[in-house]
C-alpha cells in the first residue's frame, strides 16, 4: 500500500473542481485586487504629497521647506521610481525595461536632489533659532536614510555601469541592490510617519485626520514589499 503525505494548501487557493471557471474567477479576483491595491498605492503617495505640500505653507519660514520638500522626495518620487517596475500599477507598464531603469534612476536622483534641499533648510532653520541637532527619533532615523540612501545610489551607478565592479556579479548586486532599496525605502516611510507624529504636525490636524494620515503611508510600503519579493527577490534567490 502507498503512503501518501499530506501536504497543506496554502490559503485562498482550494479551488472547487465541480465548479466550472473557478479557478479563472480565483485568478481573476486576485488580479483585480493586485491592481486595486496598486492604484491605491499610487493616489495615496500623490494625495499625502500634496497634502503634506499645502499644509506647510511653503515659503512662509525656512522650516516650511522641509516637509514640503521631504514629502515631494519620499512620497512622490521614491514611490513613483520603485512603483515604476511594477507588473499591476506601474503608468509606464508600456516601456522597455532600459526605459524603466532609465525612468527609476532619474526619480531616485530627482528624491535624492530634492530630500537635500530639505535637509539643508532643516538645518539652517535650527541655526538660526539656536535649536538643538539630532533631538528625535525623526532626526536621527532621516539621517541614517541619507545615508543608505547615497550607498544606493553609488549601488545603482554601479550597476548603470557593469565595467566598474570587478568582485561581484552583476546579478548578485542588483539583488544587494533590491534589497537595500526596500529596507532605504521602510525607513524613508518610518521617518515620514515620525514627522507627521511631531507637535508641529498635531497642532494642524484633529484626532481623526491625524490617523488617518499615519496609516496613508503603509499602504505604499505593503505594496511595494509584496512587489519586490514577490516579483523579483524570491527568483534571483534562486538564480543565485
Amino acid at each position: 500500500m502507498r503512503s501518501y503525505r499530506w501536504l497543506p494548501e496554502p490559503l485562498g487557493t482550494r479551488v472547487n473542481p465541480m465548479v466550472p471557471g473557478a479557478g479563472a474567477r480565483h485568478c481573476g479576483l486576485y488580479l483585480c485586487l493586485r491592481k486595486m491595491a496598486g492604484a491605491a498605492a499610487h493616489l495615496s503617495a500623490l494625495g499625502l504629497g500634496v497634502y503634506l505640500g499645502v499644509l506647510s505653507r511653503l515659503g512662509t519660514s525656512r522650516f516650511s521647506w522641509h516637509p514640503a520638500c521631504m514629502a515631494v522626495a519620499v512620497c512622490f518620487c521614491m514611490t513613483e521610481a520603485i512603483l515604476t517596475f511594477s507588473m499591476d500599477s506601474s503608468p509606464f507598464f508600456c516601456c522597455s525595461v532600459k526605459a524603466k531603469v532609465r525612468l527609476h534612476w532619474m526619480m531616485q536622483v530627482l528624491a535624492m536632489i530634492i530630500g537635500s534641499i530639505g535637509l539643508i533648510f532643516i538645518v539652517s532653520s535650527k541655526n538660526i533659532s539656536e535649536s538643538p541637532h539630532l533631538t528625535s527619533w525623526h532626526s536621527i532615523l532621516g539621517i541614517g536614510t541619507v545615508i543608505t540612501v547615497c550607498g544606493q545610489l553609488l549601488c545603482g551607478l554601479c550597476l548603470l555601469f557593469p565595467k566598474l565592479i570587478n568582485t561581484y556579479s552583476v546579478a548578485r548586486l542588483r539583488l544587494y541592490h533590491t534589497t537595500c532599496g526596500l529596507v532605504a525605502y521602510l525607513m524613508a516611510t518610518a521617518t515620514v510617519m515620525l514627522g507627521l507624529c511631531s507637535d508641529w504636525f498635531k497642532a494642524q490636524v484633529n484626532a481623526v485626520l491625524w490617523y488617518s494620515c499615519l496609516i496613508i503611508p503603509l499602504l505604499p510600503a505593503l505594496v511595494i514589499m509584496n512587489q519586490i519579493n514577490n516579483g523579483y527577490l524570491s527568483k534571483k534567490k534562486i538564480e543565485i
